[in-house]
Order: C-alpha cells, then structure tokens, then sequence
C-alpha cells in the first residue's frame, strides 16, 4: 500500500505592539483537498473562513464585545486560496517533491471546561500540540460509541518553533460512569493517540464540617483538663 504524497502551504502573518503586548494574526493554508483562512488575536479565533460551507465563522463566546469582519472577507479568503495553491505549485517545481519532515503530536490532553455537576451541560476539551505538517484529525467516543454530535475543532494554530496545535470540544452533559476518549490521528502516526475520562462522583465538601467538629472536641478537651485540675487543686488544699 502507497502512501499519498501530500504538500501544504502555510503562510502566516502578526502584528505586534510593543506599548500593549497583543499579537494580531492572519493564518493562510491549503493542500490539494483542504484549505485554511483565519484571523486571531491573542491565542484566540476572531474569523475563520468555512469552505465546507461557504461561509465566514466568527468563533467569538458571548461574553465578549463582539468583532465583525466587513462584508467580502470570505470572497478575499476565497482568492487567497486559489493563490496558495499557485504558490504550491510552484514549490513543488522548486523543490521535485522533496518528502515532509514529519513532527508526531503530543499525548492528547483531556479536561472539562468547567467544574463537573451531574446533570448540568459541560464540554470536554481535546487539546494536542507540537505536530507538522497540520491538520490533526479527532475522534470522540462515548461508551465506546463514537460521537459527532455536539463536536467542534479549531483551525491549527502555529507556534513559535514552526508545529501546530489544535483544540477540539464535546459538548456534553455527565452522568456518573459515562467514560469519553479522544483519539487523533496524523500523517506520522501509525496508530491514534487515545485519552480517556470519565464521569465520577463529586467528592462532598468536607472541610468546614471537619474543622467545626475539630474545633468543639479540642474545647471540650480544654473544659475537661480544667475541671480535671480545678478538683486537684482543692484536694491539696
């Protein structure tokens, strides 16, 4: 079995202050079957092109002030594409080929975006990084089902030594003794990486219930050692 040759070229651009300390940043890439355009701002997602779609996503939470892009960004994202795949064209020309350097991702980390409460809506976090080229590709199973609805990854990201990460999300709701895994898959895996986690019961809080009871038995200790020596004293009287 041959191993599909493929190509990808990722051109980023930031903008740093050096008054304020944020970092502005447009992401383009594209292989022959997959396409990316993204503006970020900070680590976070302001825009990303849909291609599936046909559509601009602006990934911003709610609690934010809210930041749109002016009409025509995903046309423009549209003819950054057709201009990657030139550029690609043409390093390959360049280069005949040459095959990729490889990069495995990490261990995938797994964790829950808030504190856990049965019954209550959460989301699980599939976090790898370290990888080349981009993307990765992840899973999640429940109960060794796998799962796509409620699913969601973000584009690759780069960091500062030239490797990507990527972040996917299942939203979900716990119920005690449901067991989730994320596995990804990359060109320089043979097999998936897997990690898994599962629903247990909250621990009860304790501690202010320990202490209070700590604290009235070293009292009574403290009313029986005074009584104790209050009766020795009058018997040496």
């Amino acid at each position: 079995m041959k191993m599909m040759k493929m190509m990808v070229l990722v051109l980023w651009f930031s903008c740093i202050s050096a008054d304020v300390l944020h970092e502005d940043i447009g992401i383009v890439g594209c292989s022959d079957s997959d396409g990316e355009m993204m503006y970020g701002l900070d680590g976070e997602e302001k825009w990303v092109a849909d291609f599936i779609n046909k559509k601009g996503v602006e990934p911003q939470p709610n609690f934010i002030d809210h930041i749109s892009y002016v009409e025509g960004t995903y046309e423009g994202a549209v003819a950054n594409q057709q201009i990657c795949r030139q550029n690609l064209e043409t390093i390959r020309k360049a280069y005949k080929d040459l095959p990729l350097t490889l990069d495995p991702p990490s261990s995938p980390v797994i964790y829950p975006r808030d504190n856990v409460e049965l019954g209550e809506k959460n989301a699980l976090i599939c976090h790898v990084t370290g990888f080349y080229p981009a993307p990765v590709k992840v899973y999640w199973t429940k109960n060794g089902k796998n799962v796509t609805e409620g699913t969601s990854i973000n584009v690759p990201y780069p960091n500062k030594d030239g490797s990507f990460t990527q972040t996917s999300r299942l939203e979900f709701v716990p119920q005690l003794g449901d067991m989730y895994s994320c596995s990804v898959k990359h060109l320089s895996l043979k097999d998936p990486l897997t990690r898994f986690w599962d629903v247990e019961k909250p621990e009860p809080s304790i501690g202010p219930a320990v202490f209070c009871g700590l604290g009235l038995t070293v009292g009574l200790l403290g009313v029986a050692a005074g009584t104790f020596f209050l009766i020795k004293g009058n018997e040496c009287s």
